[in-house]
């Protein structure tokens, strides 16, 4: 028999064993972090690993090799409000009438007259943050929001990500000489706020490794002002393709300082332990803007419904629970994005009218989605004019209200996308019975959502 006084020297170690074990198990059984990445204004062939040769992304590439590069990706609008509200709530931007940057514009004197859309995001509607967050997850959101009714205080503060599920949040803008900006933005520091947004993620992530935790990392580049550090642009001047149409030197300065940012966001994760218990998701909110740089071979850009403007990059991976270093060619949205969060989580989800759905089938076993078709509408003036667009299979169709609501001719363009990537060539004419049968599914659809679209202004002469 043991003495007393061995047995009592022995609790303590029995003590601490105790605890490593429960520690570890804590661990073993600690609920998935999410960090979603959105990059603003990112065009889809603007990254190294979607086929570019003048921007150099080595870090996004490397990390695409990790995990699943969607080459049918699309934001859910042109431009950046409505798509970053289908993120936040899985829900189409038309039946939020939350369908044009915020404020948006008010044109005068044209054909059609806009509707009155939503200008902001209603704190009823239920975010991914305030879903999670009831799971018991730290949620934060560094970056740009523009779901507020304006940009500041005090109009913009009942509706900031504080107030819609998010513990943590720093709002950013792009330079603006008519905004109140902090000393850092200027071309030569951190001009866009993409070394401050990374380095209040990455402070986060510091603090939280033993919780569960949603982190929207929402960079403001590469969104105009175009501007960055000189000795930056000027190696990319100096780099063969600098004067393609494609190929914008400052862009690809900015574009630089992003992939560099993404790489210390990923080693503080892999400092913390975290990369195999972390989804991380990058997206960007549109397509790029063809005044910045040509987004050949797509059609057009930001602000149309032409490939140019919706097809994004977006990239999933999540070590050793998901495929790694696959191309997948199934067409997805970003309103996807919070129902395939959820899913991933475990997370019951029972929110209804969400449009997304979840890919977690394709990312653990390259099930097909199911998915019937996918749906805008953008019934304003922007850089292109009011339209709407259905994708399903390999076709296209586009309906351009000023032609379809006035009873003009060539109200609809056709285009098969596996054959005309770049919608060169409308079919219209050639399969009439398509063009009917996709028209009337649109039309069912806006029906089905209550998507607003425009009136004819009568006044117009």
């Amino acid at each position: 028999m043991k003495s007393i006084s061995l047995i009592y020297s022995e609790i303590p170690l029995c003590l601490a064993l105790c605890a490593t074990v429960l520690d570890s198990s804590a661990k073993a059984v600690q609920k998935p972090n999410v960090v979603l990445v959105i990059i603003d204004d990112m065009g889809w062939k603007q990254l190294g690993c979607y086929g570019s040769n003048f921007y150099k992304t080595p870090h996004i590439d490397s990390f695409a090799q990790q995990g699943i590069r969607f080459t049918n990706a699309y934001s859910s609008a042109s431009v950046s409000s409505p798509t970053r509200a289908a993120l936040m709530t899985g829900k189409n931007p038309a039946r939020l009438h939350l369908t044009d940057y915020i404020p948006g514009s008010d044109p005068k004197d044209k054909v059609l007259i806009t509707p009155d859309w939503q200008k902001f995001l209603p704190l009823k509607e239920v975010t991914i943050a305030e879903v999670v967050k009831k799971e018991g997850y730290r949620t934060a959101l560094f970056g740009k929001w523009h779901l507020s009714k304006g940009k500041f205080g005090p109009i913009s503060l009942p509706y900031n990500p504080d107030k819609q599920g998010f513990d943590e949040t720093f709002i950013t803008f792009k330079p603006s000489p008519d905004l109140p900006l902090g000393f850092w933005q200027k071309p030569e520091l951190d001009g866009h706020n993409t070394d401050t947004i990374t380095s209040r993620s990455i402070d986060f992530i510091n603090r939280n490794p033993n919780s569960p935790f949603l982190l929207v990392v929402s960079y403001d580049a590469i969104h105009d002002p175009l501007m960055e550090k000189a000795q930056t642009i000027q190696r990319y001047k100096n780099s063969q393709g600098s004067n393609s149409p494609e190929n914008n030197p400052v862009l690809g300065a900015m574009i630089d300082r992003v992939d560099k940012a993404f790489e210390r966001l990923m080693n503080s994760l892999k400092q913390n332990n975290l990369l195999e218990n972390t989804i991380v998701i990058v997206v960007s909110d549109n397509g790029g803007l063809e005044t910045d740089a040509s987004q050949s071979p797509l059609k057009h850009g930001k602000g149309w419904l032409y490939e140019g403007g919706i097809r994004v990059p977006m990239i999933v991976s999540w070590k050793g629970k998901i495929r790694q270093g696959i191309e997948s060619d199934q067409p997805v949205v970003s309103m996807d994005i919070m129902p395939t969060i959820l899913d991933l989580l475990g997370v019951q989800n029972n929110l209804p009218a969400m449009d997304g759905i979840s890919l977690a089938p394709l990312l653990k076993g390259n099930k097909p989605l199911g998915r019937e078709a996918i749906y805008w509408n953008y019934p304003h003036y922007h850089n292109g004019p009011p339209s709407a667009a259905i994708r399903k299979g390999k076709y296209k169709l586009i309906e351009w209200y000023e032609k379809s609501l006035t009873n003009q001719p060539d109200a609809f363009e056709l285009f098969d996308l596996n054959e005309d990537l770049g919608e060169n060539n409308n079919l219209a004419a050639k399969y009439p019975e398509i063009v009917a049968q996709l028209k009337q599914e649109l039309a069912n659809w806006r029906k089905s959502v209550g998507a607003q679209v425009p009136t004819v202004n009568h006044q117009k002469k």
